[in-house]
């Protein structure tokens, strides 16, 4: 399950996680026999500020109440990593303190177990080695990283998480979902995402994408075969139809705004940001 978000910095000595119960769940999408990637609508364009061409101050982040959790997922090539960066910018120019992670990585030990895991070397032990392996850099990033900025009241945005453990280990690695789901309840606990962003698209389109950034530079799973990259997109379509209240199919087929407009529209209407506050007048 690889990503191609930098790694954050150093994380602060983590805090107690903050209460993730179920009753605080923002999720309102009702089930669907199969899901419909989400599209965005066209937007007016912004009004340009009058008066002087001086660029406004940058907001300054402060906290908006409970943490929230976004995780993206997705095949390979399907445009992750640029959507993260895109998805960050805007809450922070919301002025909402928002952290930029990923999978596997995101902390200090777990950037370790991803050097080990997409190198390709834990291959040979097969799918179930490398579950465990996700479950040990998990751990250590939830600990390190994610639940100190939930618990400051921040919104995380992570590149991956362990929906892609229970896709390429799990559904196509053909490890027991049991012990899949016993690894998640150990590692993760009651830290689970919000709301995840699942960015569909043809395995051709992604593997040709991921050919052409990664060159003869591809990991571990990029190397593999085309029909592994269809099975892949079907079991996170299959995983979108049995979570609707946490998943969204986005259509990561078209241009980079508008499936940024997608997005956002998912997280408006999922978590409902709040509306950048208004400078008193003085």
């Amino acid at each position: 399950m690889p990503a191609r978000t930098p790694p954050p910095p150093h994380a602060s000595a983590p805090a107690s996680p903050p209460d993730r119960s179920e009753s605080t769940r923002k999720a309102r999408a009702p089930a669907k026999a199969e899901p419909k990637p989400a599209k965005a609508t066209k937007k007016a364009a912004a009004k340009s500020a009058p008066g002087s061409a001086a660029k406004p101050a940058p907001k300054r982040a402060v906290s908006t109440g409970p943490g929230r959790f976004i995780t993206f997922e997705g095949g390979e090539g399907a445009g992750k990593s640029t959507q993260v960066r895109r998805l960050l910018e805007r809450l922070q120019g919301l002025g909402i303190d928002a952290v930029v992670t990923r999978e596997p990585g995101g902390s200090t030990g777990a950037e370790i177990m991803r050097h080990l895991i997409l190198s390709g070397a834990a291959k040979p032990l097969g799918p179930l080695a490398e579950a465990a392996l996700f479950a040990a850099a998990r751990a250590d990033h939830l600990d390190a990283t994610i639940r100190p900025a939930l618990a400051r009241g921040a919104w995380v945005v992570c590149d991956r998480f362990a929906d892609s453990t229970r896709v390429y280990q799990g559904a196509l690695g053909d490890v027991d979902p049991g012990l899949i789901a016993a690894l998640e309840a150990v590692t993760v606990g009651d830290t689970r995402p919000d709301l995840t962003l699942i960015l569909d698209l043809p395995a051709e389109v992604g593997l040709s994408r991921a050919a052409a950034r990664s060159g003869s530079k591809a990991d571990r799973f990029e190397s593999e075969g085309l029909n592994f990259h269809r099975r892949l997109r079907e079991a996170f379509r299959a995983l979108a139809v049995r979570e609707p209240e946490r998943c969204v199919l986005i259509d990561a087929g078209a241009g980079v705004d508008t499936v940024a407009e997608a997005i956002w529209e998912a997280v408006s209407s999922r978590l409902k940001p709040p509306a950048p506050r208004r400078r008193k007048r003085r």
